[in-house]
């Protein structure tokens, strides 16, 4: 009898030395410690006690209090299911009936509806709410501004800092931390619909629901060609900083990504810092640095306290970015990398700062020189025209999209021609484009149509003949009228679930920028003045416009910088254009008081002084913004 017992004994013992730990299985397995066999779409175990089955990171899993209180849960669900096993285990009263498979399998799929927001089913506190009248709750209504829930599921990413101690160039002691950030931002309390408080859980699952089943658009991922290869929302990063820096990348993780890119979140949510922003703090080095001299950047600018030791993470980091950078084009290798990070600084600079900040800093246009070059060394001009023109579906290179946003609108800010234009009007021409909609909201071909519109600014300002000049304006204005699209297209960027509507928030902001670029274009005609009745129909028009554009801190204004830099720097006292601005500057708070929305707003101070100034003597010839600029020795992208 002792033999068969050891072999037994023995088996069981190499199952277990043999064996490794699942990291497929579901959360919920996880969370008790319990093997998992995977499952689709639910788990056994899961099914068994009619929990919700998550191979996808829940929410509550980053959170230790959450994980611990539905650990608690599951051991009460799994307490109160062997109690009722052992009363079923006792004959029924005759005034029962027996219940039948069909009654047993409704009473399982209506514990499973009834588990929605936790990953089991005991704690519905609305047991009176069936299944048709919880997707029969009605929708918001349309008087109250809907809450921004994200499009897709939101997701935790873990970001693992690590710290090397070094004893006369030995490497001994290696510390490592991981903080985990949430894509997940709560709608503002004030956004809440009546009838059901903050914390509803029925309403914010529903929205959820609704956006996550019946998207109105689809959503490419994959669109843009990244640096580095494509990345998964539960991937973990690891980035080396100094302990006393722990705090600046917590910052810029947390808050300022967030400021970047907002038409990109909008169109692909939490993309922006997962897909671009993170892998690229893990493996670059000067970019790195780069966002942590604009995490300092931005926390002086939300809060005046420890400015002196702001100020010198600051000159550090921009040091280190600057020194990074020369010993990598030393090298000359790695020009991926040297141009996302040169990139960085020209473009990151823009969401960060007050408008007086006077730290030394080189000009934003010196740094695309180098970004220039570098995209010629990478012949990325020839790869997407090679592309475009090849007829096939292409991802544009993330880096060629983002210099051509800062070379098209830096080149108004300068009087000069992009450097690239001659790409610009290729692709115009091959009616292709390399992802500028996609990234920041205006359609490709009115940006294409605002490369040519500067061009044409800096023959003028060369001294080009009126007849000339005013042919190329009629030519361009025939193309901005073009691309008009019909009243009707233009519509509400919110869906009725609350969530953004990508495609036609692309829309209404393609139309706010056709608007200032036709602005644009008028103000070179001899004889320009802000009184004229066509500049005041299209500065009413513009402002029609902005109706249909999300407003507020989690709005998009921060992406129309220039149209209201166009549009406002022509506008009379009484033009609607004031008010819409100083609404919209009120619902953005204190964010309306740094970045490039902050240096537009002090701008517009004394653009509106010095034009009022000449109104009252009748000279409707406003001053250019770009005078003002000079006269403020402002020497800023603003954009």
């Amino acid at each position: 009898m002792g033999a068969p017992t050891s072999t037994i004994k023995d088996a069981k013992a190499a199952a277990l030395k043999t064996h490794r730990r699942s990291r497929t299985g579901c959360f919920t397995c996880r969370l008790r410690r319990k093997k998992c066999d995977e499952g689709k779409p639910a788990c056994k175990a899961c099914k068994h006690l009619g929990l919700t089955c998550e191979y996808k990171r829940p929410m509550w899993w980053s959170n230790g209090d959450s994980r611990k209180k539905n650990k608690e849960d599951i051991k009460d669900l799994i307490k109160t299911t062997q109690l009722a096993k052992k009363n079923a285990q006792t004959p029924p009263s005759l005034c029962q009936s027996v219940p039948t498979s069909e009654t047993c399998s409704d009473q399982k799929s209506q514990s499973r509806d009834q588990s929605v927001t936790t990953p089991y089913a005991t704690e519905c506190t609305f047991p009176h709410l069936s299944p048709e009248g919880y997707f029969a709750i009605p929708p918001l209504d349309p008087s109250i501004p809907p809450p921004h829930y994200p499009i897709f599921s939101p997701y935790d990413v873990d970001i693992k800092t690590e710290r090397q101690i070094y004893v006369n160039d030995v490497p001994t002691r290696r510390d490592s931390t991981i903080s985990t950030f949430s894509t997940f931002q709560p709608p503002p309390s004030h956004d809440i619909t009546p009838g059901y408080g903050a914390d509803s859980w029925i309403q914010q699952e529903y929205y959820e629901h609704q956006q996550e089943s019946f998207a109105e658009e689809p959503i490419d991922f994959d669109f843009f060609q990244l640096p580095h290869g494509q990345v998964t929302p539960t991937h973990e990063t690891i980035i080396d900083v100094e302990e006393c820096d722990r705090p600046l990348l917590n910052h810029f993780i947390d808050k300022v990504a967030k400021l970047i890119f907002p038409i990109l979140d909008a169109n692909q949510h939490g993309s922006a810092r997962s897909d671009i922003i993170l892998p690229a703090l893990g493996s670059n080095k000067c970019y790195l640095h780069c966002c942590l001299s604009i995490a300092a950047i931005h926390m002086r600018s939300i809060d005046v306290r420890g400015a002196e030791q702001l100020d010198a993470d600051i000159m550090r980091h921009r040091f280190a970015t600057v020194s990074e950078l020369c010993e990598a084009l030393n090298r000359d290798t790695d020009h991926s990398q040297i141009l996302e990070a040169t990139l960085g600084m020209i473009f990151f600079n823009c969401s960060v700062g007050r408008p007086k900040d006077s730290l030394p800093d080189i000009p934003w246009h010196q740094h695309f020189q180098a970004a220039a070059s570098l995209v010629q060394k990478l012949d990325l001009p020839n790869n997407v025209i090679t592309l475009a023109k090849s007829g096939t579906p292409y991802h544009p290179p993330f880096n060629m999209t983002l210099t051509a946003w800062i070379d098209i609108l830096g080149s108004t800010m300068l009087g000069h021609s992009p450097v690239f234009a001659d790409t610009y009007r290729e692709l115009n021409i091959a009616g292709a484009g390399v992802g500028l909609a996609e990234l920041m909201g205006c359609d490709d071909h009115i940006m294409f149509l605002i490369s040519e519109i500067a061009c044409l600014e800096a023959r003028k300002l060369e001294g080009m003949e009126e007849v000339m000049l005013c042919r190329y304006v009629e030519l361009l204005g025939n193309e901005i009228s073009n691309s008009e699209v019909a009243p009707e297209c233009i519509q509400s960027a919110i869906s009725a679930t609350g969530a953004v509507r990508p495609k036609q928030l692309s829309i209404n902001m393609t139309c706010a920028f056709r608007i200032a670029a036709r602005i644009y274009l008028c103000t070179m005609v001899p004889g320009f003045h802000t009184g004229q009745q066509s500049v005041i129909n299209l500065i009413a028009r513009f402002v029609e416009i902005m109706d249909y554009i999300p407003a507020g801190a989690e709005g998009f204004d921060r992406a129309l910088i220039w149209p209201l830099l166009v549009a406002g720097s022509v506008s009379l006292p009484n033009s609607s254009f004031r008010p819409m601005f100083g609404e919209r500057c009120q619902r953005l708070g204190e964010a309306a008081n740094f970045g490039s929305f902050g240096r537009i707003r002090e701008l517009f101070k004394d653009i509106w002084r010095i034009n009022e100034a000449g109104f009252v003597a009748g000279d409707y010839q406003s001053v250019h913004w770009r005078d003002v600029m000079q006269r403020k020795e402002w020497d800023s992208l603003i954009i």
